[in-house]
């Protein structure tokens, strides 16, 4: 990476920029957990690009920092606008600071491709690191995660959400992702159907704010807890898959739901059972064995 242009740090001295992109993250909740250095950044960028504008001047307020640079937009709808401008400010010398409403940018929220831009570029690219609901779920999840993946928000309609939930079924890795509070408690009883009740997770909600709440146990007993009503903002946490192979005729319901949504009945178990690691063979033989079955 081209770091032409950044002072970087060492021991008792701050990062002085002279032009680059600087990614920083920003309190989940607590003011408290804003870092020196995001004080300095907010108070020293030539421009600092915000994916809500109001909520980051009512940060710098809170932390009593002055903005003395030029504050933009650059959320979702507005990023690849926003991205050939913020380039050549960049490119000029000038240093541009993102943030977004709480925790890392590009972490499912805009700086991706921005960041893309500028590394294609050569152009120079730091981070202040910092608050995370990833990196915090998972360390009070109590669930083992020294192998973990990320998939974002859930898949919002059943149906997709029913087959993302399909490629997690052998995955050892735990898997944390955010889910809308209005949805949780549908995506954890399609967690059940597909995952199995017994997989463990963790439902955090509110991390760091003063109603901060971690949920753990089974899938069946979170998506009773669920089933109340859930407020706030929520992060989940995925127990990965056990070492055991899954049986076939474990997997029919979901080759079944697959068939009903209209695939072939040989689809549907190829594409089951090379999620879950099992023979084709033996799958669609599984499911043929289940309809004799049933009409006996």
């Amino acid at each position: 990476m081209n770091t032409a242009g950044l002072e970087f740090s060492g021991p008792g001295r701050s990062v002085v920029t002279t032009g680059g992109l600087v990614l920083a993250a920003t309190p989940l909740g607590q003011i408290g957990d804003a870092s020196a250095r995001l004080r300095e950044a907010l108070g020293s960028a030539d421009i600092v690009a915000a994916e809500d504008t109001r909520r980051t001047r009512s940060l710098a307020d809170a932390l009593g920092v002055e903005i003395r640079g030029r504050v933009v937009s650059f959320y979702d709808h507005v990023e690849s606008a926003k991205v050939p401008v913020l380039l050549e400010e960049i490119a000029a010398g000038r240093t541009v600071l993102l943030v977004t409403d709480a925790g890392m940018p590009s972490v499912s929220d805009p700086g991706y491709r921005l960041v893309a831009a500028c590394a294609e570029r050569e152009l120079p690219v730091t981070c202040l690191p910092g608050p995370s609901a990833v990196t915090t779920a998972l360390a009070l999840s109590a669930l083992p995660v020294d192998r973990f993946c990320f998939d974002g928000f859930a898949p919002r309609k059943s149906g997709r959400r029913k087959e993302w939930l399909g490629t997690l079924v052998s995955e050892r890795r735990a898997c944390v992702f955010f889910e809308a509070p209005h949805r949780l408690a549908d995506c954890l009883a399609d967690a059940v159907e597909i995952l199995g009740g017994d997989r463990r997770a963790a439902v955090c909600r509110e991390l760091t704010k003063t109603y901060e709440e971690v949920v753990r146990g089974t899938l069946t007993e979170l998506a009773q807890w669920a089933a109340e009503g859930v407020r706030g903002e929520i992060t989940v946490v995925l127990e990965g898959a056990s070492a055991t192979v899954a049986e076939p005729e474990d997997l029919v319901a979901q080759v079944e739901e697959r068939a009903a949504a209209g695939l072939r009945l040989k689809d549907a178990s190829a594409e089951i059972a090379e999620i879950a690691g099992v023979s084709r063979r033996e799958l669609y033989d599984a499911v043929l064995a289940a309809r004799r079955a049933a009409v006996e």
